[in-house]
């Protein structure tokens, strides 16, 4: 019997998982179009004159999120003067990917490096925050022609003390992690949604609205949730793997911080990876937590704006190809 009420309420909870995502596809549509890759599909949101002056500005969003975080405030604002591409990283927000374990920043970059060589972009400034510090850092790396500058927010990239969490382990298990993915999750989440994006701003308050506006409960679809959990937990292996290579970075860096940031350490990511890149700007920020965007957007476009301001008249020529 105890087993028949368990089966039971698992075929529920799966019912009710997917009600819960053709309800967040419904509200949360693809604003953007599609670009196929070797590996999956990518999401991207091209926005403001095609025509700027300039490199484009790719904007590339960290762990639990889509490119929604990074458009609001930032995005909108950099979009008045420049073309700005936004990209929901592979398997979030809209984008898929064919294997939940390519979850690597070096594989992501690639996918993201083939989608921006069939949109035409040559050189771009890239703007990462959090998870896709690493991955930023490993385009620059791997596609130095393409970068024409990086700014980073509260970067993840190197490896730190401790975990991702239990349940992010529990979720990237085989079989196991499926099996909660599509009951629990979702409806799970829905109740801890907005609490838990309010830790991440600590310090400062989440603004009103942000789970609902930057489509959040995207997230918490089954086949995102796993993936999520893929790069969380495979990412310390990855910025072991590359951090070594960071001196070899050429472009122009700038790095925004906050000394109050509980998510990412300013001490373990920001101030290494400023020593070990040959041209980085670093800046700290007392009292500011994890999100560098939302906390300090006039600071974050006037630094993307003096770094395009500083490039060689050139790297204009060679924005689109």
């Amino acid at each position: 019997m105890v087993v028949v009420i368990l089966v039971a309420a698992l075929a529920v909870l799966a019912l009710a998982t997917q009600a819960g995502v053709f309800l967040s596809e419904r509200a949360h549509p693809a604003q953007g179009r599609m670009v196929e890759v070797a590996g999956g599909a990518l999401h991207i949101l091209d926005i403001g004159p095609r025509d700027a002056a300039g490199p484009p500005i790719v904007m590339l969003h960290g762990a639990s999120s889509n490119l929604e975080v990074m458009r609001q405030p930032v995005g909108e604002r950099l979009a008045g003067n420049h073309r700005v591409i936004l990209i929901d990283r592979p398997g979030h927000g809209w984008s898929t990917r064919a294997r939940l374990q390519d979850s690597t920043p070096e594989i992501q970059a690639r996918m993201i490096e083939e989608a921006l060589t069939k949109l035409g972009v040559g050189q771009a400034i890239f703007v990462v925050h959090s998870w896709a510090g690493a991955l930023g850092a490993r385009i620059a790396l791997d596609y130095p022609h393409s970068v024409a500058g990086l700014v980073m927010l509260a970067p993840v990239a190197y490896p730190w003390p401790g975990g991702v969490g239990r349940y992010n382990r529990l979720i990237a298990t085989p079989v196991v992690g499926p099996l909660f993915a599509y009951t629990i999750t979702l409806p799970l989440g829905m109740l801890l949604a907005d609490s838990g994006a309010r830790g991440v701003f600590l310090p400062q308050t989440m603004p009103d609205g942000f789970v609902r506006n930057t489509a959040t409960p995207l997230l918490l679809r089954p086949r995102e949730f796993i993936a999520n959990a893929r790069d969380l937990v495979t990412l310390k292996a990855a910025v072991a793997e590359q951090a070594p290579r960071y001196g070899e970075i050429k472009a122009p860096v700038t790095i925004i911080t906050g000394d109050a940031d509980k998510t990412v350490s300013t001490n373990i990511h920001s101030r290494p990876f400023a020593a070990a890149a040959q041209n980085a700007k670093l800046i700290v920020l007392p009292g500011v937590g994890h999100m560098i965007q939302n906390a300090v957007p006039d600071l974050v476009v006037a630094e993307i704006e003096a770094m395009i301001g500083a490039l060689p008249p050139s790297v204009a020529t060679v924005a689109a190809r």
